[in-house]
């Protein structure tokens, strides 16, 4: 049996008498050595829950152990032991990443030899040694979280927490993130990482599954999927609109998810299926549908009782886009520079009506500034860009009247409840009184936004902020 490094005994955690308890008596422990994957919803108490564990929180009731310390009576003791990384990590944008590295030394009490070796060592180990001399607000999304991984690890802790240090971050950084704090375990560091990528969850040694403050599973990824074994069907040879199908799919009363995956579409059942109604998909007279191995994901909708199913109140509220043109959007040798840096370089593309398109790439791949550019937020260097038939060169105020505009840093104001801020925005794009009034209620409802409607945007879990 593995020692244990962390002890979480009947916690709940309260915040205020009428919320709703944010914890309902997690019972769980953290072998030593290990990394433990804590999975769940938005706003499944994830946070939470970390906070707890890293003494920064107190529970209502029950006790958490961490090394033997209780996190109560003894925060100072467990603070000494734990290297604790949030979601929002406190690096100061304007110092170097050397700068913040001896800020967070000096926090830690590291000095001397031992401040020379660490910072080696953990340049070396994050590979961020030619960059010593560059303010952290300049580094790309991966390369801060590899900062503040390092400032984790000033004193070597011997539990890590990690609160989705996946989230804006490409897959390559996430793969050397993961490489690096896999390298942890063998100095004896056992490592609790939250997250948001169910993959990641995968691949964790155990995971602890969280559901509307309640622990629903606390065990291997592999045993969770099991549960879903031979309950997983794809159709393939789709021969008409996949997401047509999906939507078919999601309607039969006994599939409890779906998704698009590649050309085919994946189906998950309540339980296996004696009979499959293929013609019911309408996804043409060659479609087949076939059993195929289950996924960590499947499994995890499954617990958390099902997918969303297939109405969208979005889509139904949204007034249908009325065209005669073949293209919406279409760019031409788009291009932008910062001094001698070429961000964007000669990019052209169409985006018809009624499509997804999706512009991939890692950090610092420009996909940012494309975006900016082609919202007339930003003038480009060279290059033209045309949305719903508006030059953005010439009629750049025209054309952001017709576009919606999702930042990857959406401007929340996070001293104004979520109430609030969807009243300011409503008032930029100039909706009033009763207009006003029916759309704020209805994103709120959309967004299943009534637990937080009176809450500040500062709180919010992560996911709800994104909504």
């Amino acid at each position: 049996m593995n020692e244990t490094v962390v002890e979480i005994a009947g916690v709940t955690k309260a915040f205020g008498k009428v919320s709703p308890l944010a914890l309902k008596g997690i019972t769980a422990s953290i072998p030593k050595g290990q990394i433990v994957g804590l999975a769940g919803p938005d706003g499944a108490g994830k946070t939470t829950l970390m906070r707890l564990i890293a003494a920064i929180l107190r529970p209502s009731s029950g006790a958490i152990h961490v090394a033997g310390f209780d996190t109560t009576s003894d925060p100072e003791a467990i603070h000494q032991i734990i290297g604790y990384m949030p979601q929002k990590f406190g690096l100061y944008e304007d110092l170097t990443v050397q700068q913040n590295l001896d800020l967070y030394a000096d926090l830690r009490g590291v000095l001397g030899d031992e401040r020379a070796a660490t910072f080696q060592r953990l340049l070396t180990f994050t590979a961020l040694a030619p960059f010593t001399d560059r303010p952290a607000g300049k580094l790309s999304g991966g390369m801060k979280q590899k900062l503040g991984l390092a400032c984790a690890l000033i004193k070597k802790p011997q539990v890590l927490l990690l609160d989705e240090p996946g989230v804006g971050v490409d897959p390559i950084s996430r793969r050397e993130l993961w490489k690096m704090v896999h390298e942890l375990l063998g100095e004896g560091i056992s490592v609790l990482w939250s997250t948001a990528y169910l993959d990641e969850a995968a691949a964790c040694d155990s995971v602890l599954l969280l559901s509307e403050g309640e622990l629903v599973y606390s065990g291997k990824p592999a045993d969770l999927t099991d549960r879903v074994k031979e309950r997983v069907y794809r159709v393939t040879q789709i021969e008409t609109n996949r997401r047509q199908v999906l939507v078919h799919a999601l309607r039969m009363p006994d599939v409890i998810d779906g998704v698009i995956q590649g050309s085919d579409v994946r189906m998950v059942f309540k339980e296996k299926p004696v009979h499959i109604d293929v013609e019911a998909l309408q996804a043409g007279p060659r479609a087949t549908i076939r059993e195929t191995a289950p996924r960590f994901e499947d499994a995890f909708v499954d617990i958390l009782g099902g997918g969303p199913g297939g109405r969208s109140i979005l889509a139904e509220h949204t007034p249908e886009v009325l065209t005669t043109r073949d293209t919406m959007i279409e760019v031409t040798n788009l291009t932008r520079r910062f001094g001698s840096f070429t961000a964007v370089d000669n990019i052209s593309l169409k985006i018809r009506p009624g499509e997804i398109f999706g512009l991939l790439g890692p950090n610092g791949a420009g996909k940012s500034t494309t975006f900016r550019m082609m919202c007339g937020l930003l003038k480009p260097t060279a290059g033209s860009a045309i949305v719903n038939g508006v030059d953005l060169l010439e009629a750049p105020s025209q054309a952001r009247a017709r576009i919606g505009y999702m930042a990857q840093k959406f401007s929340l104001y996070g001293n104004l409840s979520v109430r609030e801020n969807l009243e300011f925005f409503s008032g930029i794009y100039n909706l009033q009184g009763k207009e006003r009034e029916d759309a704020v209620k209805l994103m709120i409802e959309i967004f299943n936004f009534d637990h937080y409607v009176n809450e500040s945007a500062e709180i919010l879990p992560l996911g709800y902020k994104q909504r």
